[in-house]
């Protein structure tokens, strides 16, 4: 059975470029932390399924995270993606899931892993910045790299421009990286991820351009 589970805290715009994305699976559910999420509503409108675990409500992350595993599971996923799930996720909870858990970061990894990468990238004067679609491990952000989108850093730019540029690329790429795992084209060995039957774009991006 080929179904989804995406983990949201929040808005969820990876989820909603998910669900627009009409990927080919079973069935869709949406879970999240917090109950005031509005990716929730979002989900609902659209007919997809909805829970909340509420990690405000547990005594610790292990009650949390027994909870959470409890209502995927309900689910059978295939696959479970991270669509901006503010929760860190323990050991026990990944090596449940392993080699089914995604994740989009929005830098290019192993660069600037964890929190404030689009102001970490301008403070460090990189041309080129981006996303990142990795498997998740757990040790954070360094997952087995599955999809990256890279765009130019112009220069005005602020971190909210640059975040938006990168987050469009993170709208291509995430339901590009799910849909491959779906038709079971992803081959995981060790830390390198391979794709089957994909042409690769030889086109080189430079920031700045050259001049011939």
């Amino acid at each position: 059975m080929k179904s989804l589970v995406i983990l949201i805290s929040g808005r969820g715009s990876n989820m909603q470029a998910l669900l627009k994305a009409k990927l080919h699976v079973d069935s869709i559910a949406v879970i999240s932390n917090n109950p005031h999420a509005t990716g929730l509503e979002i989900a609902e409108k659209q007919g997809v399924k909805t829970a909340i675990v509420d990690h405000r409500a547990y005594s610790d992350r292990d009650a949390f995270e027994t909870a959470l595993v409890e209502i995927i599971d309900s689910y059978q996923p295939k696959l479970i993606v991270l669509a901006g799930f503010m929760r860190i996720l323990s050991s026990r909870f990944v090596q449940h899931y392993q080699g089914r858990i995604m994740n989009i970061h929005p830098s290019l990894l192993p660069a600037f892993p964890g929190l404030d990468t689009h102001t970490r990238a301008l403070q460090e004067g990189i041309k080129i910045h981006g996303c990142t679609v990795h498997f998740v491990t757990s040790q954070l952000d360094h997952g087995p790299i599955i999809i990256q989108a890279a765009v130019p850093v112009l220069p005005n730019d602020s971190e909210k421009t640059l975040a938006t540029r990168v987050l469009q690329q993170e709208h291509r790429i995430y339901p590009q990286a799910v849909r491959w795992f779906m038709e079971d084209r992803l081959k995981l060995s060790y830390n390198y991820v391979e794709v089957d039957e994909t042409s690769f774009n030889q086109t080189v991006l430079y920031s700045p351009g050259l001049q011939e």
